[in-house]
């Protein structure tokens, strides 16, 4: 078995299985022309460029980080039947992170039966009292 290190700044991502059932309910054959993935799980970071230390900076990502990145991003390349990218650090867009309490609606919803911009929560209506 072979492990990709990746140097300086180069983030290894593990593409995550494309989701073949879309919102419609149609599902897409493998083999389709499909836009390539843009989000991945990291599963090696470098250790940074030599500069950083002395600038305090550090490596944004961490192995197990859930990433976005465009679908131009690094080299798509295969290691052990493994499809991996390898990236700079400076071409990932963000990190999904699991969203406790929304910070729009409180995790309340919005009143008046509409859906919070930011989770899609709708208040509960009021029960009779």
């Amino acid at each position: 078995m072979r492990n990709l290190r990746p140097l300086f700044d180069q983030v290894v991502i593990k593409e995550l299985e494309p989701d073949r059932v879309r919102r419609s309910g149609l599902v897409v054959p493998p083999g389709t022309r499909e836009p390539p993935p843009q989000h991945g799980i990291v599963i090696a970071v470098g250790p940074g460029l030599d500069w950083w230390a002395q600038a305090g900076v550090k490596m944004p990502v961490a192995p197990g980080d859930h990433v976005v990145f465009p679908a131009s991003a690094g080299v798509w390349i295969e290691v052990e039947e493994e499809r991996l990218l390898v990236c700079t650090v400076n071409e990932i867009l963000g990190v999904l992170e699991e969203l406790g309490v929304c910070p729009y609606c409180e995790g309340k919803g919005v009143p008046g039966g509409d859906a919070c911009p930011v989770c899609g929560r709708a208040a509960e209506p009021a029960g009779p009292e």
